[in-house]
């Protein structure tokens, strides 16, 4: 978690409690001029300041990858990326079943104890506002919990797998699949990496393991693990089923026939609205408890827009006129009104008279210009009307932290290394004495620089330093 330290800076801050009391009062607040790095670390530092979670919205799944990157080293116990589509609800097709298979991961995530910890972010676009899922009651019904030293028959167990749609197989390889050999039990959870072995003793489950699908190796132990169906079509076709609610204009013979034997047909998602009132969204599925940031809503508004106008055409020509299970994206915020809100805005132009403008900058620096970039850290270069870097915390973060503080030192720049992102003490000291602090990242985020003036920080990465991301680890340079 390499920004947890500037995280815990930025949250004692007079900016930080000015922007929660502005929060707290109107249950919104939108920032502006305010690029990519900064909107997660500012999102991060006020939901973890009011032990909030939090959900971002982003536009399209491309942007909602970036900000789970680098959700990921801002201190959060899980980030949880949920997928959506850009089809039609009414196709007559399945959905990918990779992307339901996350779906279910994510809502799985938070359908166990550990989700009630105030320590967890998703991302996904705004598609995940969409009513695209079964009532979180109806969902949590379908959902097997198993724990060791649970008692439960092997045939409950077995009925209770078919029910969620796994198949039976000799050997488990891929999702959704089980077996059973006396009183081991193979499955691949759909919301799982990996397979799971449970070793029951007579009707007590005695051990939880999961194990490596291509060698059939035991690898960890758990305590509990909990199954989700393998898609939410077994959950609308096992509804419809229970309810004996009529599809003759929809489905032939041969279909309904394999409905009723647990062989739900194709496109199953198109009868939602038959099997439920009021389908749900993931907004649904979250606790009061969580902070709803939009990032750049004029985007997402844009994006819905344009899928709402072909998806109004493909419900009207939908046969039979299925009921209505999509919304305008205007109407999904009027649904998450109680949810407090940030929206973030790059442009410091937006037209939003409300909006704060914290006026991030990126480094004017030019790759392995070390010399330039020193003399700017040292507070000696005014680089924007007026603004010089004298009296900033600055940050530097790179995959080789000894290495960009020998270059800076070469340049009278002083800097250090601090092995332990979490040393607070050491890292306060250091900035009190003026000297920039050196981390260690390594991961897969493409990190950018910038300067935060309403905040008095400034955060180099290896972008500025060499010109490309640096992966130390893996012994290779993305650029």
């Amino acid at each position: 978690m390499v920004f947890s330290s500037l995280i815990r800076t930025l949250q004692k801050s007079p900016l930080t409690k000015e922007l929660l009391e502005k929060l707290k009062g109107n249950n919104e607040l939108g920032l502006k001029g305010i690029n990519r790095l900064p909107k997660g670390l500012i999102s991060s530092t006020l939901a973890q300041a009011n032990q909030q979670n939090v959900l971002v919205i982003c536009a399209t799944l491309e942007e909602a990858g970036r900000w789970t990157a680098q959700l990921e080293i801002m201190g959060w116990k899980t980030v949880n990326f949920y997928p959506t589509s850009e089809a039609s609800p009414y196709e007559t097709l399945n959905p990918e079943s990779e992307m339901i298979w996350g779906q279910m991961q994510v809502l799985s995530n938070l359908n166990t104890p550990e989700s009630e910890d105030n320590n967890f972010a998703i991302v996904t676009t705004e598609k995940a506002l969409q009513p695209h899922l079964p009532p979180p009651d109806i969902f949590h019904s379908y959902c097997l919990n198993l724990q060791v030293g649970m008692t439960e028959t092997s045939k409950n167990i077995d009925t209770a797998l078919v029910k969620l749609g796994y198949e039976r197989v000799n050997l488990v390889e891929v999702e959704g699949q089980w077996s059973r050999r006396g009183d081991i039990v193979d499955i691949f959870p759909v919301s799982s990496e990996v397979p799971v072995r449970l070793e029951w003793f007579g009707d007590e489950l005695e051990k939880i393991r999961e194990f490596d699908a291509a060698t059939q190796r035991s690898l960890d132990k758990i305590e509990q693990i909990l199954l989700t169906p393998i898609s939410f079509n077994t959950i609308i076709a096992n509804t419809i089923q229970d309810n004996n609610y009529d599809l003759d204009n929809y489905l032939s013979e041969e279909e309904k026939e394999g409905l009723e034997n647990y062989n739900s047909p194709p496109g199953m998602q198109r009868f939602l609205g038959i099997a439920f009132e009021s389908p749900a969204s993931i907004l649904n599925y979250l606790s009061p408890n969580i902070l709803c940031v939009f990032d750049e809503i004029e985007q997402c508004q844009s994006h819905s827009d344009r899928w709402l106008e072909y998806i109004e055409e493909n419900w009207h020509d939908a046969e039979k006129s299925l009921p209505k299970i999509h919304r305008s994206f205007q109407e999904s915020l009027v649904l998450a009104k109680d949810l407090p809100k940030l929206y973030l805005s790059e442009i410091s132009e937006v037209n939003d008279e409300n909006a704060l403008d914290l006026s991030s900058r990126p480094l004017p620096t030019t790759p392995h210009q070390f010399a330039k970039l020193a003399e700017i850290l040292r507070g000696k270069r005014e680089i924007y009307s007026g603004i010089t870097l004298d009296k900033y915390s600055t940050w530097l973060i790179s995959a080789q932290p000894s290495r960009t503080v020998s270059l800076l030192q070469e340049h009278d720049c002083t800097a250090q290394f601090i092995p332990n992102p979490r040393d607070y003490p050491a890292i306060n000291k250091s900035h009190v004495q003026g000297t920039a602090i050196a981390l260690k990242y390594s991961g897969l985020a493409e990190l950018e620089g910038f300067i935060l003036p309403t905040f008095r920080i400034v955060v180099v990465t290896d972008k500025e330093f060499f010109g490309q991301h640096v992966l130390a680890t893996a012994g290779y340079i993305r650029k």
